[in-house]
C-alpha cells in the first residue's frame, strides 16, 4: 500500500485569512494529506477571535506565543522553528506556509534546499521574494468563489476548480513580461520541430521553475490563461492531446 504524501501546514495567524482555510485545505487535498495543522499566534489578542470557530472546524492546533515586546509578534520565530523541528523530526514530504510575510522567506529557501516542495499561501500584496521562493505560491482571495466550474483541459495535476469572481484580462497579461516570457520559454523548450507542444509538458516546465499559478490571475487552468492571452495557438483543444504553440512562429 502506498504511503500517502504527507504536507505540513504551518499558519502565521497574524497574516492570513481565516475565512479561506476551507478552501487551502482543499487546495492541499491536490497534492497529499494534511497531517499535520498548526496555526501560530497570541490567542489572547481580539484580532485573532475569528479564527477560533475556524480552527476547531478544521482540526488546527493552536500554538500559542505571546507578544514579547510591543508591536512586535513572536509568531514568526516560533513557526520557523518548529518547521525546522518538523523537517528532522516527523519528516513530512512537503510544507504549506499560510502567511503574506516576507520574513518567511529563508525559511522557504531552507525547506526547499533540503529537498522539501513548499506550497505558499498569501495575500495579493505578499511581497515578491516570498512569493518566488514557494515551490507554488497561490493568491488567497482567488480560491473558492460562487461558480463551480469543471475543465476537461488535459494539464498535468490539473483539478476541478471554483470559478474566482474576477479575471486579469488579455492586454493586462500581454503587459506581464516576466509571464509571457516564462510562457515563451516553456513552449520553446517542449515544441516539436513543427513548433507545437503538449501543453501538459508546457505546464509540467512552468511547474518546474515557477512559482506561478494561472488562478492567481482569474484562471482555473494554463490552457485558459493561455487562450485568454492570445499571443499562442491552440490545437486539439478539449482533448489529450491538446498543443500550444507561439503565433509568431506562423507569421515567419
Amino acid at each position: 500500500m502506498t504511503e500517502p504524501f504527507r504536507i505540513a501546514l504551518l499558519i502565521d495567524a497574524d497574516n492570513a485569512p481565516a475565512a479561506k482555510i476551507d478552501a487551502i485545505l482543499n487546495d492541499l487535498a491536490e497534492y497529499g494529506e494534511v497531517t499535520i495543522r498548526r496555526a501560530y499566534g497570541n490567542w489572547t489578542k481580539p484580532e485573532l477571535k475569528g479564527w477560533i470557530e475556524e480552527l476547531h472546524d478544521a482540526a488546527i492546533r493552536p500554538m500559542q506565543q505571546f507578544d514579547l515586546t510591543t508591536h512586535k509578534n513572536a509568531s514568526d520565530m516560533a513557526l520557523a522553528i518548529d518547521a525546522v523541528e518538523l523537517l528532522h523530526a516527523a519528516i513530512p514530504d512537503a510544507f504549506a506556509l499560510v502567511s503574506s510575510d516576507s520574513d518567511f522567506t529563508p525559511l522557504v529557501h531552507y525547506l526547499r534546499e533540503k529537498g522539501r516542495a513548499v506550497y505558499g499561501y498569501g495575500r495579493e500584496k505578499t511581497p515578491a521574494p516570498f512569493k518566488s521562493a514557494c515551490t507554488r505560491f497561490t493568491v488567497v482571495e482567488k480560491l473558492g468563489g460562487s461558480e463551480e466550474e469543471t475543465d476537461t483541459d488535459a494539464e498535468a495535476g490539473a483539478t476541478p476548480a471554483r470559478k474566482p469572481s474576477s479575471a486579469t484580462t488579455g492586454q493586462q497579461l500581454k503587459r506581464n513580461a516576466r509571464l509571457i516570457q516564462l510562457l515563451r520559454n516553456s513552449i520553446a523548450a517542449a515544441a516539436d520541430d513543427d513548433g507545437w507542444a503538449l501543453v501538459g509538458t508546457v505546464v509540467s516546465r512552468i511547474r518546474n521553475q515557477s512559482s506561478e499559478d494561472p488562478r492567481n490571475y482569474g484562471y482555473a487552468t494554463w490552457t485558459k490563461l493561455i487562450k485568454a492571452i492570445d499571443l499562442f495557438e491552440l490545437k486539439d483543444e478539449g482533448t489529450s492531446a491538446i498543443a500550444v504553440s507561439d503565433k509568431r512562429n506562423s507569421k515567419k
